[in-house]
């Protein structure tokens, strides 16, 4: 019996990409491609759970960060593969959980590395991509928000009171003071409008905010 091969799912809404990755993982002997989506909301409608899921940011529907963040929330790792390759991409989506980011320049040997490298448990960035990171991480810029501290956040960017958000998410207006206190440690956005503006470039405010 040979080894366990590392299952993969691809989101992509052009056809034609998405053909090449899927050929890319096809012709690697210790993957299986398991389903293919244009959308997450047609991700999560496959119903599979794979050990890696290649996912772009520009998709109709949920996208960017709120794609990625809606992917892992499911407990999927997911290895970002995205035409946008700019500093705030790369940290919007490392920050809503993606484990991994590569752009769509990236070639099927270091595609399929970074597949590998993801499904072990390890984060894998491409080496002008990481420079992003590690500039951002001299300025504490990076950060990762847990589900209950989005949830606040993106009360916050709707216009909501801590009572109101307390209300909302049945818990104690302390443990929303709680919340906030770490968002604003994590990521040095203090005022409302900061957070707000956060909000929006993690791609979690309420739509019409």
């Amino acid at each position: 019996m040979g080894p366990e091969l590392i299952s993969v799912v691809i989101v992509d809404d052009h056809p034609v990409y998405r053909q090449g990755l899927a050929m890319a993982v096809d012709r690697a002997d210790d993957l299986e491609l398991v389903g293919e989506s244009g959308s997450v909301e047609a991700f999560d409608a496959l119903g599979v759970k794979p050990d890696v899921v290649l996912l772009d940011l520009h998709l109709p529907g949920i996208e960017g960060a709120a794609g990625v963040a809606h992917v892992c929330e499911s407990g999927n790792r997911v290895l970002v593969v995205s035409a946008a390759g700019t500093p705030e991409d790369v940290i919007d989506a490392i920050a809503a959980g993606a484990a991994g980011y590569l752009t769509k320049e990236a070639d099927a040997d270091e595609i399929t590395r970074a597949v590998r490298i993801v499904a072990g448990g390890a984060t894998y960035v491409s080496p002008t991509l990481a420079s992003y990171l590690l500039r951002a991480d001299r300025s504490n810029a990076t950060y990762t928000l847990t589900k209950r501290e989005r949830d606040v956040l993106a009360l916050v960017a709707a216009g909501e009171t801590d009572q109101d958000i307390a209300d909302q998410l049945v818990i104690a207006k302390t443990t929303v003071h709680s919340h906030l206190d770490r968002i604003r440690d994590k990521t040095g956005a203090r005022r409302r409008a900061e957070l707000t503006n956060l909000a929006h470039r993690l791609g979690i405010a309420p739509d019409g905010n």
